[in-house]
């Protein structure tokens, strides 16, 4: 493929890009939202994050590794704790983060 055909394969791709993201925007602006997509919308973040952190935590090497050798996934199970309990940003990041570094300098 020519240098020109690429520079137009992604000019074409980022108009229709936008020509989607405009066109729901605008359509929903003017008649609203349906109530149940609202609902379903609100379970879009934490699917996103979950598909791409829990592969990150579970997965080594292409391989699912569950043993205690797995230092991500006891320290994203902290971190899941600390979350749950305490609802803070802050202290999930230093928890999970600080026993990753931990276990990783031990191991």
């Amino acid at each position: 493929m020519s240098q020109q055909t690429i520079f137009w394969i992604i000019v074409g791709m980022a108009v229709g890009a936008y020509t989607l993201r405009a066109f729901f925007i605008l359509l929903f602006g003017r008649i609203g939202m349906p109530s149940l997509l609202e609902r379903a919308l609100r379970f879009v973040p934490p699917a996103v994050l979950s598909a791409l952190v829990i592969p990150a935590l579970l997965f080594q090497g292409g391989r699912l590794n569950l043993s205690w050798g797995n230092e991500r996934m006891i320290a994203g199970a902290a971190a899941l704790l600390v979350a749950w309990r305490t609802r803070s940003i802050l202290a999930t990041l230093a928890v999970g983060m600080g026993l990753l570094w931990v276990l990783k300098a031990l191991a």
